[in-house]
């Protein structure tokens, strides 16, 4: 893949955010301000429509918004550190890592990919650890990297 999946841009540390959609929207605006979504918008709608058929909460305190979107120019992740939690219906509570995919649209079905990978790692208490200790964008982006690569 040429262009990194994350990078520092898409990444949101210690994000003040009251709930999901504030979460999602603050990273569908970072996906759009790097030109990987074409309309924040129209991705975070979709990833609202997505959450509505099942919660996206996993063990861990952990957020798996996803979405394959018309607005998604390449696949993407974004990552939001949330020191309050926000609800996004896991079994351990408010999540305080988000990660958000991003897919196309058309095309293979990256996201499931990219979740895959990411599932296997977010396991490893020593892995979301690192990433909730990380104390800026660039940390999270390379932890993130290194574990999806």
């Amino acid at each position: 893949m040429a262009t990194p999946l994350i990078t520092a841009d898409l990444v949101a540390v210690d994000l003040d955010a009251t709930d999901k959609e504030a979460v999602v929207a603050v990273l569908a605006d970072k996906l759009a301000a790097a030109g990987r979504v074409s309309d924040a918008a129209a991705f975070a709608a979709d990833v609202k429509a997505r959450e509505a058929q099942t919660a996206t909460g996993m063990p861990g305190k952990i957020g798996l918004p996803h979405a394959k979107s018309a607005a998604v120019l390449a696949p993407s992740l974004a990552v939001a550190t949330v020191p309050n939690g926000v609800d996004f219906g896991g079994p351990d509570g408010a999540a305080t890592l988000v990660f958000l995919i991003a897919a196309p649209a058309e095309g293979a079905n990256e996201h499931l990919q990219i979740l895959a990978k990411l599932a296997r790692k977010l396991v490893n208490p020593t892995f979301t650890g690192s990433l909730r200790d990380a104390g800026d964008a660039q940390s999270v982006s390379d932890i993130v990297n290194e574990a999806v690569a």
